[in-house]
């Protein structure tokens, strides 16, 4: 998935000032406790950002968006 796909579905799913707080407040457990931020940083797949993003806020993630 391309990092510019990977902000619009998260933009999608939370609007776009949400999204920007989880990425940089929210550790995610699937991610080795990083936040987005640091895991995007630290160079970890999008798509696996994505799935950990979709685990734990299954109810926010439209199915469309998985």
């Amino acid at each position: 998935m391309r990092l510019t796909d990977f902000w619009s579905r998260l933009g999608e799913a939370f609007g776009d000032t949400y999204a920007r707080s989880i990425a940089a407040d929210h550790s995610f457990a699937d991610l080795g406790g990083r936040t987005i931020d640091q895991a995007i940083a630290d160079g970890i797949d999008t798509a696996t950002i994505w799935r950990a993003v979709v685990a734990t806020y299954p109810d926010r993630v439209p199915s469309r968006l998985h």
